[in-house]
């Protein structure tokens, strides 16, 4: 069951989840880097029709990628564990669940922004953010349950 928030219940969070989220880029950055050096590697030893290959150099790049990966992963259901969603790592988009006038919405946080402004439908993205308004802000709450 989701976890819905008001939205100063999701603003309380965002210090801690901008961290996170930097985090997560960051290892994410590294992944990314080790598995293009890995890639390189084996690339440049098919082309050469095989070559002396530095296995010490091999074990540290699948080391640093798989516990970036592991890492990564623990960041991740961290953030989940909070009950927002991640929609996109790349643009650190995170989602915050909540019943605004009966209806489940997502009231929607971008990396950079001062603190949550926008919300949008479940079957809506980034693109159909609408601003949050006074009248979005006397009728949503954090629960299913009628106000």
């Amino acid at each position: 069951m989701p976890r819905y928030f008001t939205r100063e219940q999701a603003q309380s969070l965002l210090g801690d989840l901008e961290k996170q989220i930097r985090q997560a880029l960051f290892l994410k950055n590294e992944y990314e880097q080790a598995e293009q050096e890995l890639r390189t590697g084996a690339e440049r030893v098919m082309l050469m029709g095989g070559m002396v290959v530095d296995r010490k150099r091999l074990g540290e790049l699948n080391t640093r990628r798989d516990s970036s990966a592991a890492r990564l992963q623990e960041t991740l259901e961290a953030i989940h564990a909070t009950g927002c969603q991640v929609k996109d790592l790349e643009i650190g988009l995170l989602d915050f669940p909540t019943i605004y006038r009966g209806q489940e919405v997502l009231m929607c946080w971008k990396l950079g922004e001062p603190r949550i402004e926008f919300w949008h439908g479940t079957n809506e993205g980034f693109r159909a953010r609408k601003p949050i308004d006074q009248d979005f802000l006397d009728h949503h709450h954090d629960s299913d349950e009628p106000e």
